[in-house]
């Protein structure tokens, strides 16, 4: 599995993991096990923000994620698999900011190609 880590400047820890899946047609994105995939790799990966009400109440831990890094390096679908905090936006934190995020796409047979990851973003406070 390939790990990259990221420190936020506002003391969320960002990692992304590859997840081990199987893609099933060309619509459908690869995944990490799949033969002859290269995995996508993070060329920019801009923080989650704490919101205001998620400071006051100290909540901290990991929401996790998984997304599709589409053929042009973007983020497409992204869905919630492990909610951090529904009630004081943490959650939706880290959806916007994984939306930004910007990856060299994965590849197969040499060519760019959608790719399902799992992302882990860890918010704590200092």
């Amino acid at each position: 599995m390939a790990v990259i880590r990221h420190l936020a400047s506002i003391g969320a820890v960002i990692g992304c993991l590859a997840a081990p899946l199987v893609a099933q047609d060309a619509q459908q994105p690869y995944r990490a096990k799949d033969p002859g995939i290269v995995l996508p790799s993070v060329v920019k990966s801009p923080n989650p923000r704490y919101t205001a009400e998620a400071r006051e109440k100290n909540i901290q831990g990991m929401v996790e994620l998984d997304a599709v890094v589409l053929a042009d390096g973007t983020v497409g679908d992204v869905t919630i698999t492990k909610s951090l905090d529904e009630t004081y936006g943490l959650d939706q934190a880290a959806v916007a900011a994984l939306r930004q995020w910007l990856f060299k796409p994965g590849q197969k047979d040499g060519k760019p190609v959608p790719v399902l990851v799992s992302v882990e973003m860890t918010f704590t406070l200092k």
